[in-house]
């Protein structure tokens, strides 16, 4: 079976955006009065729980409750909507960009009628600006679906964003290749039944990553690794041995 999509996370994968929301979530905490700052050590660890408003609700739990209010609820709604706002600011004034092929892998495979999709536990208006950004104003459509942060009830590692974007592409898990690079993203979909890529990030180096079909630093590594002319050459390849 030829490569018929590619599914990508969003956060360490298209761009190297962690440092981007941490930031945001320390500026949200600073207009909010709370005497909270993480660290890159903490933001880490906080990592390991997959989607925004939860890793603050993990964070807060184990903070003292008089600092939250007589709703907690309402106390994260609020602080995931400062932030998001922050990362977009920071977004559209230019503090990221996309990882070194990934601009052009999405060109190629456009052009050469390769689906393209969006499986992420960052919420859309992140994704949204992060690809105005770095691709334009019409980049959002030219992915055939963005699913995106509460698309589903559980979150990454479990499978059930993929299997979102396989229902709605009405596609088969084996005619598609992810590209993640967290452990949480390739359990989940691996768990869906897709082959995947990993491109580790700055925060998932020392991650292992069992049952990735390639593991590489940067995607523009693939073609020399995998004897290809080009990166979406090169996915094919990595399809068609896995």
């Amino acid at each position: 079976m030829s490569l018929e999509a590619i599914i990508f996370d969003v956060d360490g994968t298209l761009a190297e955006t962690e440092e981007i929301h941490r930031a945001s979530f320390n500026l949200a905490f600073m207009d909010a009065g709370l005497p909270w700052h993480w660290d890159q050590d903490l933001y880490a660890c906080l990592l390991d729980v997959t989607g925004g408003k939860e890793r603050l609700r993990h964070f807060i739990g184990s903070q003292e409750s008089s600092a939250l209010g007589a709703d907690p609820a309402a106390t994260i709604a609020s602080l995931h909507a400062a932030k998001t706002a922050h990362y977009a600011d920071l977004v559209e004034r230019g503090a990221i960009q996309l990882r070194p092929g990934f601009a052009a892998l999405i060109e190629d495979a456009r052009h050469a009628g390769v689906r393209l999709a969006i499986a992420t536990t960052t919420s859309l208006p992140n994704v949204e600006a992060l690809l105005r950004a770095t691709l334009g104003e019409r980049a959002v459509g030219f992915f055939e679906i963005i699913a995106a942060g509460d698309t589903v009830a559980r979150k990454k590692p479990a499978p059930d964003i993929y299997l979102s974007v396989l229902a709605h592409m009405r596609i088969a898990a084996a005619a598609c290749l992810a590209v993640e690079d967290s452990c949480n993203g390739l359990l989940s979909a691996l768990a869906a039944g897709i082959a995947t890529l990993v491109v580790r990030s700055s925060y998932t180096r020392d991650q292992e990553f069992p049952g990735a079909a390639l593991v590489v630093d940067d995607l523009e590594q693939t073609p020399h690794r995998l004897g290809a002319g080009n990166i979406l050459a090169a996915l094919q390849e990595l399809h068609r041995r896995t």
